[in-house]
């Protein structure tokens, strides 16, 4: 019986697999170690890899032996194994955040292994006393080294990025202004500086947040470069403006920005949008309505 359980699950398995090849462009796959322990760590882990029609996960909690299959142009296997790390899992390339693997539950925390040397508190024998002062230094350099390493991919997105957020508040200016042939302009802009962003060098806050609303950025900028119809732009303003908060919410911007709504627009269904000006200057009325208003969130 437990031959055939075997054999049923592998075709099952390779079956999925085969579904997954069958969605996927430019398909690369990959077998690597994802630590875990049961059913509920299978679940969790394949949830946080898998992306629709990008990413397919197949986990063995046997085996911790995991297949990635995914689409080699638009994601590639370290960017898969940062989301499950996130969700609590190591690999031989990612140690889990510490507070990640305290929130798995009980049955789902398996048995981490060493990732660094570890040094006796008990010795005596004085050469063994000053390899573990070594020890302690090299560990110091490396602290300083990831702290810098840290630093330099916050810095590369802030570099990255600015000019997509510079670009959205020539956008909003150019709507205040009710000049659609302006905001045509700019949205070209915008969306030049949308597809010269490289998603492998974001931070992984930003790198998460920005796999999510690239896609909806990217048409929403092209769609109102593509009018002069200020209407149009407008309706077009509203859901690229939400998409541009949870982007600034993670990766920042040099000053402190404002998140604005205004009751009246979307047909009274509120929109928003983002300012660097605390003063409200509405992007959906300009000069008709400009002060309709007000700021309900500040991004420090």
């Amino acid at each position: 019986m437990n031959s055939i359980k075997k054999i049923v699950m592998a075709i099952t398995v390779l079956l999925s697999i085969t579904g997954a090849n069958a969605q996927i462009k430019n398909t690369k796959t990959e077998t690597v170690k994802i630590y875990g322990n049961c059913g509920m760590c299978k679940t969790t882990i394949e949830k946080a890899g898998n992306l629709k029609k990008v990413t397919q996960v197949d986990w063995n909690e046997d085996t911790k032996m995991a297949i990635l299959t995914y689409d080699s142009q638009k994601t590639n296997q370290e960017e898969i194994l940062k989301r499950i790390a996130l969700a609590g899992y190591d690999s031989n390339s990612f140690l889990a955040p510490t507070a990640a693997y305290n929130n798995l539950p009980g049955c789902c925390q398996y048995d981490r292994e060493a990732k660094v040397a570890v040094v006796s508190e008990t010795k005596t024998d004085p050469s063994d006393s000053e390899q573990a002062k070594q020890m302690g230094t090299m560990k110091n350099h490396e602290d300083h080294d990831k702290n810098l390493d840290t630093l330099n991919q916050e810095q590369a997105t802030n570099n990255q990025l600015k000019p997509v957020f510079d670009n959205y508040f020539s956008l909003k200016d150019a709507l205040v202004k009710t000049d659609g042939k302006m905001a045509s302009s700019v949205a070209k802009d915008l969306l030049a500086s949308l597809n010269a962003v490289k998603m492998d060098e974001l931070a992984m806050d930003a790198h998460l947040v920005w796999m999510k609303v690239m896609k909806d950025l990217t048409t929403g900028a092209k769609s109102i470069s593509e009018t002069q119809d200020i209407k149009k732009q407008r309706t077009l303003f509203m859901s690229l403006s939400k998409n541009m908060h949870d982007l600034i919410k993670v990766a920042k911007y040099e000053t402190p920005v404002f998140y604005q709504f205004c009751p009246m627009a979307n047909d009274g269904k509120g929109a928003n949008w983002l300012s660097k000006d605390d003063t409200i200057k509405n992007p959906y009325y300009g000069s008709q309505m400009l002060s309709c208003g007000k700021t309900i969130e500040e991004i420090k």
